[in-house]
């Protein structure tokens, strides 16, 4: 079931090193629910709302490329640098905060350096009261 995303959700990347998770950041904003700040399509600013990730194994990066290379093609990880130039897909159109769609679990974030992030845990839960 899609459920909004907070601050403090745990995403993952496909080309992260053994899975290794991080932390989404949504901008400040001031419109809050369950006392947390909601994400929005457009909080895909690397280093302030997308934490940088262990260390990075994509074949597309170039800095993993030199490494693997230096290395005699022993596959060699390199430090993560998200580059996540397009925001959030696909968003939440119906529910919107300043006027820009919701992120919700279900969205993705694309890398230019090849990887996909997702969201893992959204740090909203639902709760059924009886």
């Amino acid at each position: 079931m899609p459920q909004q995303v907070a601050g403090t959700a745990v995403t993952t990347c496909i080309f992260s090193l053994g899975g290794a998770p991080s932390v989404f950041n949504p901008t400040p904003r001031p419109v809050l629910s369950s006392s947390l700040i909601n994400g929005v399509i457009t909080d895909n600013i690397p280093f302030t709302n997308i934490v940088p990730f262990a260390m990075c194994c994509s074949p597309s990066n170039p800095a993993f490329v030199a490494a693997t290379s230096a290395a005699l093609g022993v596959p060699t990880p390199v430090p993560c640098t998200p580059v996540t130039p397009a925001p959030w897909a696909p968003g939440v159109p119906n529910v919107l905060i300043t006027n820009i769609p919701v992120l919700d679990n279900t969205c993705k974030l694309t890398c230019a350096l090849g990887g996909m992030i997702s969201i893992t845990f959204p740090a909203q839960i639902t709760h059924n009261v009886p």
